[in-house]
């Protein structure tokens, strides 16, 4: 048993400093997830740990990552969730009435939606996305996701009726998208980071949905990033939304604005 034990400790420690040489920032926690899939049977230690030094995402190896305390299956190809989202998830929950009527656009793996279901049950919750990988793995987080661009698949009944609109859309501006991690670039979706020129030509867009489909005291919470926040604001007043407020991280860094449409 002490000899079984030794051998584990050496491999585990080779694997984290594989990971370390291999420029991931956390290898401990890697090496324990990769190892903890090799038990699971997603396949041998070695062949994990290969994969992700090539720069699969983690959660495409693993197979699902824990946002805001709920386990969410990540299928290859999906944008996976990042943790700096949690605190707009959080914020949406408590906006949200216990019976109230919430839509999440540009959903992903449902991330966002799936918090929002398992802490308001009782809610309807509705979840869109234009990339049928991400949709089929919405679902399977037991995510009401519909097909389609932003608003266009929502259920027409639903206009003025929600309580709550989030969205984490691609708002990275063209021009900077070489500055993310290089294995982000090589492997998640080009579509799920690029927001355009300014980074925000999804951003105006949604922010234009939430206007037609909040009712009177309903809130849009956005995510946004770098120095968007007084353009998004301009553009929320413009479409008839006020209390308009940005949410920053704890390193003073713009991370949401939130709105609310008039009673």
């Amino acid at each position: 048993m002490a000899g079984s034990a030794g051998a584990q400790s050496e491999e585990r420690t080779r694997v984290v400093r594989a990971l370390a040489e291999g420029g991931c920032v956390a290898p401990g926690a890697e090496a324990d997830a990769l190892f903890r899939a090799a038990t699971e049977g997603v396949g041998p230690i070695e062949e994990l740990v290969a994969r992700r030094l090539r720069g699969e995402p983690l959660a495409w190896i693993t197979g699902w990552v824990r946002f805001c305390g709920v386990r969410l299956c990540i299928d290859a190809g999906v944008f996976v969730p990042r943790p700096h989202s949690e605190a707009l998830a959080r914020r949406a929950v408590s906006l949200l009435p216990a019976v109230g009527m919430a839509v999440d656009l540009c959903t992903g793996s449902g991330s966002v939606a799936a918090v929002l279901g398992s802490a308001r049950p009782r809610a309807a919750v509705v979840a869109t996305d234009v990339d049928p990988v991400a949709v089929k793995c919405a679902r399977r987080n037991g995510v009401r996701a519909l097909l389609g661009n932003l608003d266009e698949p929502l259920p027409k009944s639903w206009r003025g009726r929600v309580d709550v609109m989030t969205a984490v859309v691609p708002y990275v501006p063209t021009d900077e998208l070489h500055l993310l991690p290089r294995d982000v670039l090589a492997n998640e979706p080009r579509r799920a980071l690029d927001g355009g020129p300014r980074g925000t030509s999804v951003l105006l867009r949604a922010a234009e949905a939430a206007a037609r489909w909040l009712r009177p005291g309903g809130s849009v919470i956005l995510e946004i990033g770098g120095d968007q926040a007084a353009e998004m604001a301009s553009t929320l007043a413009d479409v008839g939304l006020s209390e308009i407020r940005v949410h920053r991280d704890g390193d003073g860094h713009d991370r949401a604005i939130e709105a609310r449409r008039p009673d």
